[in-house]
């Protein structure tokens, strides 16, 4: 059986985990969603991507019992796979927002680290608990979340293994929105297929001078904007847009396929 599963809602794709009863990562699963997510990445019709574990749980992380039967070399080989595995998702040119139920745990929350933008239910669980097991994350925890929240807050979460509640997610910027259990997917699709009637040449500058720009001198980074932005310029979206504001005003633009 599949354990990740691609469901289309016109130019909106959820990517479904599904491995009951814990979605746990081990390596057929990580090479299914990396195939995938290579799918994804080529598909000229895909505008938007939700990832999602189902109404019960995102990701409770690796396959503990399969990582303990390996040895450092394996070990070694098998994260830099699923590190590369979540890099692709983070690559994706198209916006990718995540679905949060349940828990998010280790690998879960990496997975949903990688995603643009974090919808999670009230009741959802996140957390980076593998110093408790004496190690550590590997697969982006130690680098997103510092990004994402800040290096003292990271730390406590990273080197406590905390879990934390939704709410505290919100206000740690962990999570972006928090809405009511069972409505998470919902929320999900509307903010992505929100984001999908955007131009998607403009969508993917702006997350490629966000995610490589904030990892580069501020000159450095000005300058690829610079190039981002002229590039754009001369899309048939921006020919669309800038028509439409002028002859109707703001917000009226509607985008097609560049």
């Amino acid at each position: 059986m599949p354990r990740i599963r691609l469901d289309t809602d016109g130019p909106v794709v959820t990517v479904r985990i599904d491995h009951p009863p814990m979605n746990a990562f081990d390596s057929a699963q990580r090479t299914e969603l990396a195939a995938r997510v290579r799918e994804l990445a080529d598909a000229r019709d895909v505008r938007a991507v939700v990832l999602y574990g189902g109404e019960r749980l995102f990701a409770a992380g690796a396959d503990i019992k399969a990582l303990a039967a390996m040895g450092p070399e394996e070990v070694r080989g098998w994260n830099r796979a699923l590190q590369r595995t979540f890099d692709e998702v983070a690559r994706l040119p198209m916006p990718v927002v995540a679905a949060i139920t349940g828990y998010a745990l280790g690998g879960g929350m990496e997975l949903a680290l990688a995603a643009d933008y974090r919808v999670a239910a009230e009741d959802a669980v996140l957390g980076q608990p593998e110093v408790q097991l004496g190690i550590m994350p590997g697969s982006g925890g130690t680098q997103r979340l510092v990004r994402l929240i800040g290096p003292s807050r990271a730390k406590n979460l990273l080197m406590t293994g905390r879990r934390v509640g939704a709410e505290e997610a919100l206000g740690l910027g962990l999570v972006d929105e928090v809405v009511p259990a069972g409505t998470v997917h919902k929320a999900a699709l509307r903010y992505a297929r929100q984001l999908a009637e955007g131009p998607a040449a403009a969508l993917e500058a702006i997350k490629e001078a966000v995610d490589h720009g904030a990892d580069i001198g501020v000159d450095a980074g000005l300058a690829l904007e610079r190039a981002l932005f002229t590039g754009v310029f001369g899309t048939r979206d921006a020919t669309t847009g800038i028509r439409s504001f002028i002859e109707e005003g703001p917000g009226k633009a509607r985008f097609g396929d560049d």
